[in-house]
């Protein structure tokens, strides 16, 4: 490590995302603590991959946080520690407001009292809701349809409060859908329910499932099924690194999207599947379900050009590729 790089909180750090972000943050030399409480993150890729402090614990918990933020030197924060998954919003929306709201706001408050300032949100692409237009810029309306998506646009409601009333800075990133593996296979994709498209397709071509489902082959696309930007996950955690030092820099609050500013259809991530695996992958055509636009794309100039973002891996077969690799080394097949 550098000697007076930056000490970096990382929230939900032992996650998908947060865990490829904390790796970013050591290759480019910051100091790097993880705060997780475990109830979807995975210690042994802390312990044996990311090799960093991990305090278990929750963004809830305002004694933790005092005492976190007054025995350490904490220049600013990443926070990932959200709940994610959309249908589980929708019928327990108290979960996700008591966490993703509630327990971002104790954060951001234990954070002043430390006069720590410095912030990287993980918002998401799900606070535009049924887009009007593609692609969508940051200025589309934000009309989420579902508690998970309302949650995340509260709380960059609460961020923008927070730099007018406190000159608490900001960056919040708003995903599109984040896809793949670190390219050397040591960490990937693996969450429990698994609800996303390439890990699910991978996870039938390694006969842990049965069949795909594709829900709906009737949408206004060139195939008939939805259209989804996928952005690599490498991709997303050198952005983060980009607007983490953007703001250690002086830079105002800003918001930004993140993706590739183009889409996959899912009969085509199935095509790159079956490409990179070699193995015919089972398919079952399903009715639409409610709520899923035909198509969700977004444009990322503003961070290409704030930032100096350049995605490293935009083609869905690297994305798939890199996937495959990770989850053959994870289910050790």
């Amino acid at each position: 490590m550098s000697q007076g790089m930056p000490s970096i909180l990382v929230t939900g750090g032992a996650g998908y995302i947060g865990s490829h972000t904390v790796l970013a943050l050591k290759r480019a030399g910051y100091e790097v603590i993880i705060l997780d409480n475990l109830v979807y993150g995975h210690r042994d890729l802390v312990e044996q991959v990311l090799q960093v402090e991990l305090i278990e614990g929750d963004t809830g918990d305002r004694l933790l946080l005092d005492d976190l933020f007054k025995t350490r030197k904490i220049d600013a924060v990443m926070h990932f520690s959200a709940y994610a998954y959309v249908g589980e919003s929708v019928t327990d929306p108290a979960k996700y407001y008591r966490n993703n709201v509630v327990g971002t706001l104790t954060l951001l408050e234990a954070m002043l009292a430390a006069s720590i300032k410095k912030f990287v949100f993980s918002s998401t692409c799900a606070t535009y809701g049924v887009p009007e237009f593609v692609p969508i810029p940051e200025t589309h309306p934000q009309n989420p349809i579902n508690p998970y998506g309302a949650t995340k646009l509260m709380v960059e409601r609460i961020l923008s409060d927070f730099d007018l009333a406190y000159s608490f800075k900001s960056v919040r990133f708003r995903y599109f859908n984040a896809a793949g593996a670190d390219i050397d296979g040591s960490l990937g994709e693996d969450h429990n329910p698994e609800t996303h498209l390439i890990p699910l397709v991978l996870l039938t071509a390694l006969g842990q499932r049965e069949s795909i489902s594709i829900f709906g082959t009737d949408y206004p696309t060139p195939d008939g099924t939805c259209i989804r930007d996928y952005i690599h996950v490498s991709d997303l955690a050198d952005a983060h690194v980009l607007g983490l030092e953007y703001l250690l820099k002086g830079g105002e609050s800003e918001v930004f999207n993140l993706g590739n500013g183009s889409g996959f259809s899912v009969k085509e991530v199935i095509a790159a599947a079956e490409d990179v695996t070699g193995r015919l992958i089972s398919v079952k055509e399903c009715d639409r379900r409610p709520g899923d636009p035909p198509a969700l794309i977004g444009t990322s100039e503003k961070a290409r050009k704030i930032l100096d973002w350049q995605p490293q891996y935009p083609g869905i077969k690297e994305i798939v590729a890199h996937a495959w690799q990770w989850h053959q080394h994870r289910h050790k097949y």
